[in-house]
């Protein structure tokens, strides 16, 4: 890679999701310069990951298509992929950052043709995907990746995939030499927008996710119930690939928990009402959804959403927090054992699903940021002055939905924009 040109007066943005690209792009478009760093091969985040966007079940492609074409454009934007922060040193106006950057063994000559990955036999599960499909050693990211440029696994460099990677590409765009290098940042002030990462399920041992087929998360089924996902689109049960026309879902799997975590992740309630839409569309009349539930959180313009699927008489709403679930080895159902709140009686409801809405924590732990920062108990950054010209957006600093992540993000890059015109002024 090239080196970054970077100055006091330049704004590193650390994370390329919906955030991370908001604050890169504002203030870009304001005149000011930015590098943005993303650790994984693309940028988009776990936006790029949704197959709709609630309240209004509209697809995140449009808004991810005008970002890109925005980034793009604008020249005084600098993208660094599969780049991570080591560390930041110095103080506001006066920032370096020593960034990590892993080689992607790919150049720039690459034209996404795909030919490498035809040549390449090994198999890794799909990080997009939440390993409920496979990809090859050679990859695109997802359809809408950017850079739109393949990617070679680590694990195949040294053996007879990567030289078939190479032989099979007629642009000379793979390169096997490529290496790790360290790079510099100087930067007048920094936006954090690392973003969040979902509820280990495994973690909730009384659920079974690690022991029983049919129940899922919640972000694997929004993988699913997209036609360029693992399935194709299809509600089917890992176990027998049946359709899943009875799911459950479960909520605060994890949150307000003083064993998992104590917050709540604000975005659940409304993820799966959005989520039992894609059931009842595609199943209609034969559909059955239940909602087991301690509280709905559907404040301010979600509430007519609520009541329209609430309307809906396939859709049931439970008022329990599920004590376990076990399995009916005769039928691969998740059986869920509880005392229905309002009712006051104990109940063992078979479904043909169970999706768990997990928490959401964020992406880098309380004890690996790379700064001093103020992080409070739940590990996102809070807004102190401690931190000068660090700014947390989006779900660094809170547990948010899109629509609030990308104001927050606007609010950061507008405190960096003061930052940096500070040293200007200082220095002009």
């Amino acid at each position: 890679m090239t080196d970054v040109v970077a100055t006091n007066q330049t704004i590193l943005v650390v994370g390329g999701g919906i955030s991370g690209m908001t604050a890169a792009l504002e203030a870009a478009e304001t005149g000011k310069d930015v590098v943005l760093l993303e650790k994984n091969p693309s940028v988009g985040g776990r936006v790029s990951q949704l197959y709709r966007y609630f309240p209004k079940l509209c697809h995140p492609t449009c808004g991810m298509e005008i970002n890109l074409k925005r980034m793009k454009a604008n020249k005084r934007l600098r993208l660094v992929t599969m780049a991570e922060v080591v560390r930041i040193g110095g103080e506001p106006g006066n920032y370096t950052a020593t960034v990590r950057v892993r080689p992607r063994f790919v150049n720039e000559n690459c034209t996404a043709c795909g030919e490498c990955a035809k040549a390449v036999e090994a198999e890794f599960d799909d990080e997009y995907n939440y390993g409920l499909a496979k990809r090859k050693g050679a990859y695109l990211p997802f359809n809408m990746a950017f850079p739109q440029r393949y990617v070679l696994d680590a694990r195949i460099i040294g053996t007879p995939d990567a030289d078939r990677a190479r032989a099979a590409c007629k642009y000379n765009a793979v390169d096997l030499g490529m290496q790790e290098q360290e790079i510099q940042i100087k930067a007048g002030a920094v936006i954090w927008a690392t973003g969040w990462r979902p509820y280990d399920a495994a973690k909730i041992q009384p659920y079974g996710y690690d022991r029983i087929k049919n129940v899922i998360t919640s972000v694997e089924f929004e993988r699913m119930a997209d036609p360029m996902g693992p399935t194709g689109g299809k509600l089917v049960r890992p176990s027998d690939g049946k359709e899943a026309k009875d799911v459950a879902f479960i909520q605060c799997a994890g949150s307000r928990d003083k064993n998992h975590l104590a917050h709540c992740s604000r975005i659940c309630c409304m993820a799966s009402l959005k989520q039992s839409t894609y059931v009842t569309e595609r199943f209609g009349g034969d559909a059955k959804v239940n909602i087991y539930y301690i509280d709905i959180r559907a404040i301010d313009r979600f509430e007519d959403f609520y009541s329209k699927v609430r309307a809906n008489e396939s859709v049931k709403f439970i008022k329990s927090k599920v004590a376990s679930i076990t399995e009916d080895r005769a039928t691969g159902n998740p059986i869920l054992n509880g005392v229905d709140t309002e009712g006051g009686h104990r109940y063992s409801n078979p479904h043909d699903l169970v999706v768990l809405a997990v928490g959401m924590e964020p992406s880098v732990p309380r004890d690996a940021f790379p700064a001093q920062l103020v992080i409070n108990a739940e590990g996102f950054i809070e807004p102190d002055p401690a931190n000068g010209g660090i700014f947390a957006a989006g779900c660094s600093s809170d547990a948010l939905d899109v629509n609030r992540s990308v104001q927050h993000a606007t609010a950061a890059a507008l405190r960096a924009i003061q930052v940096v015109n500070r040293v200007a002024a200082a220095e002009g």
